[in-house]
This record gives C-alpha cells, structure tokens and sequence, in this order.
C-alpha cells in the first residue's frame, strides 16, 4: 500500500519551499535595484567604493595616448572621471562613452574577439594607448585602425578616441 504524507508533515516542507522561494525573488530583486556600474566598482568584499569629495585616488583615472592621428589630436591627455576633468580635450563626452559602453560582466576595453570576421579595410596611422583605472579596475588597452573590428572598436569609444575620417567631428 502506497502512503502518501499525511497534511501536517507536509505543510512544514511546503512552508520552508515557500520561504526559500521568497527569499530567492527578494534577492534578485535587489539585484536589479543596483546599476550595473555599482558591480564593477565594488570592493573584494562586494561592496561599493565609499567615493569621497575631493578624494582623487576613488575616481575614475586614465591616461591616452594618442598617435598618428592628425589634425591636433596626438598627444597624452589625463581623464578624471566622476567628476570630469583632466587635460583630455572632451572629459565631459570622454566619460559619457565610457559610461554608455560599460556593462556588468564585460569588459569595456576589451579586445576585438578572435576569429571575428573583420572587413579588410584600412583605417589609417592612429593609435592610441590606454591606461589607468576605470570602474575600480586596471586598464591598459592598445588601438589601432588597421581593419574593420578594430575601426569599429576604435569608433565606438569617441570621444574618449579622436574622432577619425567620416567619423571626425562626430560624437557617437
């Protein structure tokens, strides 16, 4: 004969599933509460960076260089971000694109993907180095134009890059 649980063994099981549940959407929840930008700038104990007015070793820092470009555009430029400033000629749009292309889990300087099919087109000269701190992380980020993933790559950090052929003057 087969038995099945009598109701008042089952309701304790049922109630810490219930509990367990709850306890499980409260969380992600509260994931979703938090921008992604928090994440990649918390602390080894996953806790954000307590930012300080006035304190420049919590902000955004990085050093460009840039080569090649023409049109006035080499040079080193600092980059503060949070609040903007620096030498860089657009700290203001400089940090707005890093901001625009910063996502949980990836990285914004990241290299173009192996084995991507690129376009075999030239850029141009230009190159550019990057390096310093963003989001609480090391950077040190090399750029050149020499095909069409890294034209793109290039293009997709203007104004903290020049600008460069059609895309000179322009802010994407």
């Amino acid at each position: 004969m087969l038995r099945t649980p009598s109701r008042a063994t089952a309701r304790p099981a049922l109630r810490r599933l219930l509990v367990g549940v709850a306890a499980s959407v409260a969380a992600a929840g509260s994931l979703t509460a938090v921008p992604p930008v928090a994440y990649a700038q918390a602390d080894g104990a996953g806790l954000p960076s307590p930012t300080r007015p006035g304190e420049l070793r919590d902000r955004d820092h990085l050093t460009v260089t840039v080569r090649n470009a023409g049109g006035g555009a080499d040079g080193t430029f600092e980059l503060y971000c949070n609040p903007d400033g620096g030498s860089h000629p657009d700290p203001g749009g400089a940090c707005a694109a890093l901001e625009r292309d910063t996502r949980w889990g990836r990285d914004a300087f990241a290299p173009a993907s192996e084995g991507g099919f690129c376009t075999m087109q030239y850029g141009g000269p230009a190159t550019a180095h990057v390096t310093g701190t963003w989001a609480g992380r090391p950077v040190d980020a090399t750029y050149d134009r020499r095909d069409g993933c890294q034209i793109s790559r290039w293009d997709r950090l203007v104004p903290l890059l020049p600008a460069m052929g059609g895309n000179r003057g322009a802010k994407t």
